[in-house]
């Protein structure tokens, strides 16, 4: 049985940085590309960046180039995702996916077979 479970999610101030964790087990991790997507309430989930399943080769949306910075450790089975210079508009519910889906232009839910529950980030003014 495959799991997946984020952590690291908070209340922090405009300016402030998190680093959301994502465990992966029931599935051989390095074979996977990994990706965070978010959502906020009444908008559609949106790629925010992934990795390949070698971590040479990664993606990021414009909202978060320059500020988020996305890593994995194939040993420990388990992906990051740290987040500098937060945004109110950062704020959403975030998601790890695991799939065969590495894009270096864009990100596609449907392209992602496990997901997380998810972890809160909100980010105050």
């Amino acid at each position: 049985q495959v799991q997946v479970v984020e952590s690291g999610g908070g209340l922090v101030q405009a300016g402030g940085s998190l680093r959301l964790s994502c465990t992966v087990s029931g599935l051989s991790f390095d074979d996977y590309d990994m990706g965070w997507f978010r959502q906020a309430p009444g908008k559609e989930r949106e790629g925010v960046s992934c990795i390949i399943w070698s971590g040479d080769s990664t993606y990021y949306a414009d909202s978060v180039k320059g500020r988020f910075t996305i890593s994995r450790d194939n040993a420990k089975n388990t992906l990051y995702l740290q987040m500098n210079s937060l945004k109110p508009a950062d704020t959403a519910m975030y998601y790890c996916a695991a799939g065969s889906a590495y894009n270096p232009y864009d990100m596609f839910p449907r392209d992602y077979n496990y997901w997380g529950q998810g972890t809160q980030v909100s980010v105050s003014s």
